[in-house]
């Protein structure tokens, strides 16, 4: 009689620990030895169309002040308005580029206009020149679409605020040359102060980009004419 008992306890006792093997296991969501485990359950889907709007680098671009099927606006200015005066348009780089051009939305030519000393140029926070184009008055003469104008220097630039800058002079009719843009004149620099307005214009009399500028005398005098905010790309 001891002997049978003896033997019930133990087996009882080795299916208790058993079992608590069992709980612990599911407890802890691994299983036992030998038992097949179904991993990890999959995300629950967000609810979400997957869509997300246009890149620059669905376009072979680094970057962009923002979607060129949104700079469906044309802006033109008058040589007495924006000659010598440099204009400027803020960019946001997210991510290290190799910036090697800037892709102008040329709009409209004046075929009897004559341009020299017209560039474009890269300012940063502080107001330092990083790069230019050589003179671009010749590209400005010939086909009215986004072209690629090559800094003289390619340079890498890291994150951070970039300023793009444009300097025009010579004579045009103030309707025939003319830029793609956002259409966004004064409400662009909606909630900004110099030296971080989004689109502005800075000094006079300008022959060639300076080599550095104070930022803190940006101005929205002729913003507020109409001249309105550029669309630019970087490749």
């Amino acid at each position: 009689m001891r002997t049978r008992t003896t033997t019930a306890t133990t087996g009882l006792a080795a299916a208790l620990a058993a079992l608590l093997v069992l709980a612990g296991c599911t407890a802890s969501g691994t299983s036992p030895r030998g038992a097949a485990s179904s991993g990890p359950s999959a995300p629950a889907p967000s609810g979400g169309s997957g869509y997300e709007g246009p890149r620059p680098q669905d376009q072979n671009l680094l970057a962009w002040t923002g979607d060129p099927n949104d700079a469906g606006h044309v802006t033109a200015q008058s040589a007495a308005g924006v000659g010598g005066r440099i204009t400027l348009v803020r960019i946001v780089l997210r991510e290290e580029v190799t910036w090697s051009n800037i892709w102008l939305g040329l709009a409209g030519l004046d075929p009897n206009a004559q341009l020299a000393n017209c560039y474009l140029g890269v300012y940063d926070a502080k107001g330092t020149l990083l790069a230019a184009t050589p003179d671009i008055s010749p590209q400005l003469m010939t086909e009215p679409i986004a072209k690629p104008l090559p800094l003289a220097k390619p340079f890498t630039a890291p994150p951070g605020t970039y300023f793009i800058a444009l300097l025009l002079n010579g004579t045009w009719a103030t309707n025939a040359l003319t830029l793609k843009s956002t259409g966004a004149g004064i409400s662009v620099n909606a909630g900004l102060t110099p030296p971080q307005l989004r689109y502005s214009t800075i000094l006079t009399g300008q022959t060639s980009l300076p080599a550095s500028v104070n930022l803190a005398e940006q101005s929205t005098s002729t913003i507020h004419t109409g001249w309105a905010s550029q669309w630019y790309g970087i490749s």
